[in-house]
């Protein structure tokens, strides 16, 4: 046998071999398909007897007490990291931490909110905030942004209004199906994955599936989504991921840093402090949130990164996304009192926190026609330490480059 053959042999051999080790370990933790729901579950590296990384940990606990009642959370551990996972709000992320620092905020709403205590309609369309204290919160899928009223086409096919709630359903829906995989080869990546439901008869019929995944030892982790249409007709669509951060990287003297080309106030009120939009102050009671609309830019393979950094630029925490997957960013600055809420909201979306009527106006509502599905991928990176902060920052102005970054004075207006 000559050696051609010999390599071909040994890699009919090989091959398969090396596909079943490569399965990932499984858990089904919930699944409607099955009957399945798990009050609580753990296993760690050791149970997999994986050697030569830091020790970590996936585990799944079932919350009691109050509001809180019911709600199960998924906790990784990857040994540098800790994210916070909750399937019954939607697969939103509670916070994320290290031994230093905190991805998330301290919200007046302290419980876990089990969404059968939210009543979306509460205060004229703003129930949402009941259960509003996640680091993530996804807004959407039919509809997302500020409350008001909107047209839909009925069951008897003529067109009707409706009232659209803040930010929309998913946030407060149980996930159906969340499963655990494990690879047992390196690099040994963890990934909890999730399937949240948005439908209804004569209605949208939205199927997300995400998953959330990182490395053992790593202060880096990916957020993967793919909305699908199961409907029979196009059906319009609205994504914004609210992420929330507060102490400590949001303290007086904070920058928002981020490559765009045009910035624009929200309202007038957010109007008067344009040039100042990406600076932070001290809490005070009775601030009056300020929002701001960016046109973000991309770099290299179409993506972008923006970043928090604290103070004196030793602590950030940066976000990279595709700007064709979500091609507008929404900043929140509500510096508040710390009781009220001291938290500033960084919202990559397929739009603006507009109410759906105006977002259509500007072409800014997409469609996914029947059996479509789009995927969203958004990746998140602690820095620690001058040297970290600086590189991230540095990558960030290499994006912008040369290009302009133009402060609009006025609101955005209609086309």
């Amino acid at each position: 046998m000559n050696n051609s053959y010999s390599a071909a042999f040994l890699l009919i051999l090989v091959f398969p071999f090396n596909c079943l080790l490569a399965e990932p370990h499984r858990t089904v933790l919930t699944s409607v398909k099955e009957g399945i729901h798990l009050e609580s579950w753990r296993m760690t590296s050791r149970d997999l007897q994986v050697q030569g990384t830091p020790i970590f940990s996936v585990e799944k606990v079932t919350l009691h007490g109050g509001k809180q009642e019911g709600v199960d959370l998924v906790i990784i551990d990857n040994g540098e990291l800790q994210i916070r996972i909750i399937p019954t709000r939607g697969m939103g992320v509670l916070d994320v931490r290290t031994s230093k620092i905190r991805l998330g905020w301290e919200s007046p709403v302290r419980e876990v909110v089990h969404p059968r205590h939210v009543n979306l309609h509460d205060r004229g369309g703003l129930g949402w905030l009941e259960g509003f204290n996640e680091w993530l919160v996804r807004c959407g899928l039919e509809f997302a942004g500020l409350p008001g009223r909107d047209s839909f086409i009925n069951t008897l096919g003529e067109t009707a209004e409706m009232d659209l709630t803040l930010h929309g359903k998913i946030g407060n829906i149980p996930a159906s199906e969340v499963e655990v995989l494990i690879e047992e080869v390196p690099p040994y990546r963890i990934r909890v994955r999730g399937r949240v439901d948005e439908r209804m008869f004569s209605g949208p019929n939205l199927e997300l599936w995400t998953e959330i995944s990182t490395q053992p030892g790593s202060r880096r982790f990916t957020l993967s989504d793919q909305l699908t249409n199961h409907g029979s007709f196009a059906q319009e669509f609205q994504l914004i991921y609210h992420v929330n951060y507060g102490s400590p990287l949001l303290e007086e003297g904070s920058i928002f840093v981020a490559p765009a080309s045009r910035i624009y106030p929200f309202n007038e009120h957010s109007a008067r402090n344009i040039a100042a939009f990406d600076q932070y102050q001290a809490p005070k009671a009775g601030f009056v949130a300020e929002v701001y609309t960016l046109y973000p830019l991309a770099g290299e393979q179409g993506r972008t990164t923006v970043a928090l950094r604290n103070r004196d630029a030793t602590k950030a925490v940066s976000m990279s996304f595709s700007v064709e997957e979500l091609p507008y960013l929404t900043l929140w600055k509500n510096t508040n009192s710390v009781k009220e809420g001291y938290v500033t909201g960084i919202e990559p979306g397929t739009g603006f926190p507009n109410n759906r009527q105006v977002e259509r106006k500007f072409g800014r509502v997409p469609k996914l026609n029947p059996g479509e599905a789009r995927t969203f991928h958004l990746e998140f990176a602690i820095h620690d330490g001058q040297a970290q902060v600086a590189n991230v920052l540095d990558q960030i102005s290499r994006i912008q480059g040369a290009r302009e970054q133009i402060l609009e004075p006025s609101v955005e207006q209609i086309p």
